[in-house]
């Protein structure tokens, strides 16, 4: 068993789940389709719908070169966040956790969470102009139903992780069949769509709508969940094993982002051609789509509009709440129950929403959502600069270390961006400086500090891998190694089974249940792995944590056997309780051992209890060691 008070490394939930070595031919590669499409729902959620708009309607197609420019470097680094997943077994906060040191950890989650939340915002304002739009139904009102979307969430992962792909990419379908019918209801002029392609320069309102444009299709937090969700696929370990699963890997985010880029190309040519062409270049809000969709081509246009956008802001909403759990799990060692956790970050969320709707009208909510995106922006630099610098890492990535021209490019990414956002940022502190007036004092004495701590953190982020290599053998999982122990004093039971957190307890734990049964009793650990994958996927999860837990769970066994002892071991999945319970049932255990978990109160609301759910689940008599 777990205990419920340690801090467990990143999500390392969606490991090996997925069977792909049974497979042959097309169907080998069709098994590990999937993880790209639920990374591609984040390329074209409701915020990628406010700045297409914004910027098909201000500046026509002129910045479609834009949205080819993201998706090629999305392309590329989210080929490089599939690589670090398969190749070391470790998604991109994992990594992180153990390149930098604590301090910078705590900060580089901080941004992360912000990015989430500011997606998951994009989420719920998508979700209640759909609602709006196709029912009447008041935008506090949409905010406030989409709290239960958690349930939805909870049900999809309970099902498992097909059940939530097959899920996503019917949203996918419905998102592209509606734009497609769209493009076909609007009928661009297709060679001025193709001088969008070329490369223009950027200043002013265009530069804030290109770097919202590359903010909601370069997603931060989608780097950190397709390092995760590639591990679901259960594969070869060998050289030869790996390299297929890369290129299948990369086949399945080819194709993905493929589609993405469709959309939010229709989208912005969608917006030139039914409003900048008629002169409406003011057209920054869905809303506003909308209603000139209706005057122009009538109602089946805007009906396909606003059912697709309902599709992608609950399809997004999944995926970023997948991004939230490896995000804390793997930069802070911090698990809690899933649907809290999911709860803290849709109302995070949906504060601002409703701040927005109630001071500044239902009208702002448009530029909230360019401004939500423009944050997703700024944070890109502190996950994409980690990201090169793994895959570059000779040592642990091995023959698998990204080639020169490829680092080259990726850098060359990197910068874009980076530069892109500082510019972005100095201009818009100049611009505050001079239209502050009385609130001058919080520019200087919050904002540029605050933007200064945030660049000095950046510039940590890349050079520190320069001169100092991580400890990759620290903090990869939430507990410690298999301790020596010694024999006790007897007692008298026929099989006793013994829970096992892998803790500072485990050798006063494992005294007293031999104190129960002696020599001639049976002895049988148990050990319960409690990760999403594990939650989701049950036996079928063969990650990183499951493999040393039972290589741990092997050497007590062998001491014990050493000191002439009969043991075995056991390891469940997913709820401690039930597991536990059904393991004891299975095993005919007639005598249990079990730590305490140490915190009460508010804490057993956050982390969930263990002692007293498996009392209440199984009829034998129970030794509580704390």
């Amino acid at each position: 068993m777990k205990n419920e008070n340690s801090s467990p490394n990143s999500l390392s939930e969606v490991h090996s789940s997925v069977q792909t070595n049974k497979r042959t031919g097309w169907k080998r590669i069709f098994a590990f389709l999937g993880p790209a499409y639920l990374v591609s729902v984040g390329y074209m959620d409701p915020g990628n719908w406010a700045t297409d708009i914004a910027g098909g309607s201000q500046f026509g197609y002129k910045l479609i070169w834009v949205l080819l420019m993201s998706n090629l470097i999305a392309l590329l680094l989210q080929s490089l966040s599939a690589r670090l997943g398969i190749v070391r077994g470790l998604d991109l906060a994992q990594a992180s956790k153990n390149a930098y040191p604590k301090w910078a950890n705590i900060p580089l989650f901080g941004l992360a969470q912000v990015a989430i939340v500011a997606c998951d915002l994009a989420e719920i304002v998508g979700m209640a102009i759909g609602l709006n739009l196709l029912f009447g139904l008041p935008l506090i009102w949409g905010i406030s139903i989409t709290v239960f979307d958690t349930f939805l969430l909870l049900f999809l992962l309970k099902r498992g992780m097909r059940s939530m792909e097959t899920f996503i990419v019917s949203m996918v379908f419905i998102i592209g069949l509606a734009f497609f019918v769209e493009m076909l209801i609007v009928t661009p002029v297709y060679s001025d769509v193709m001088k969008g392609f070329m490369p223009s320069s950027l200043n002013g309102n265009a530069l804030y709508i290109a770097i919202g444009i590359i903010g909601a299709t370069v997603m931060p937090h989608n780097l950190y969940l397709h390092s995760s969700l590639v591990q679901t696929r259960k594969f070869d370990r060998s050289i030869k094993g790996i390299t297929e699963a890369i290129k299948f890997n990369f086949i399945d985010t080819a194709i993905a982002l493929n589609l993405a880029f469709f959309v939010n190309s229709a989208i912005l040519i969608l917006a030139a051609a039914a409003f900048y062409v008629y002169g409406y270049h003011e057209v920054a809000e869905i809303q506003d789509a909308y209603i000139l969709l209706e005057n122009i081509f009538g109602k089946s246009a805007p009906t396909l509009f606003a059912i697709a956008l309902i599709a992608s802001g609950q399809s997004s909403t999944i995926t970023g709440t997948l991004a939230g759990q490896i995000v804390m799990e793997g930069h802070l060692n911090l698990r809690i129950q899933p649907w809290l956790r999911r709860l803290i970050t849709r109302l995070l969320a949906i504060v601002p929403a409703f701040f927005t709707i109630l001071y500044f009208g239902d009208e702002a909510l448009g530029s909230l959502l360019v401004l939500s995106q423009v944050v997703l922006s700024l944070q890109l630099g502190f996950a994409i600069i980690p990201l090169i610098h793994f895959n570059s890492d000779k040592k642990t990535m091995k023959e698998f270390t990204i080639k020169l021209w490829v680092k080259i490019l990726a850098w060359l990414s990197a910068a874009i961006i980076v530069y892109l956002n500082l510019h972005l940022v100095i201009d818009e502190i100049f611009t505050w400086t001079q239209t502050s007036g009385e609130y001058k004092i919080v520019i200087y004495g919050v904002v540029i500090p605050l933007a200064l701590a945030c660049f000095s953190l950046l510039l940590y982020v890349f050079f520190k891998p320069f001169f100092s290599a991580g400890d990759e053998t620290k903090k990869q999982l939430p507990h410690g190694e298999a301790i020596d122990f010694k024999e006790g004093h007897l007692a008298n039971f026929k099989h006793v089974g013994i829970t096992i957190d892998f803790s500072g307890n485990d050798q006063k734990i494992i005294r007293n249940a031999m104190m129960q049964g002696g020599k001639t009793a049976k002895y049988t650990f148990i050990h319960v792995v409690e990760t999403a994958a594990a939650r989701y996927h049950g036996k079928n999860v063969m990650d990183q944590e499951t493999l040393l837990d039972e290589k741990n769970l092997i050497k007590y066994q062998l001491d014990l056997e050493d000191l002439g002892y009969k043991a075995d071991y056991k390891i469940g999945f997913g709820n401690t309780a039930s597991a536990i319970a059904k393991i004891v049932e299975e095993t005919h255990i007639d005598f249990l051992v079990m730590g305490a978990h140490g915190h009460k109160g508010f804490k057993d609301l956050l982390f969930g209890t263990t002692v007293d759910a498996v009392r209440h689940k199984i009829k034998i008599p129970v030794l509580i060691i704390n």
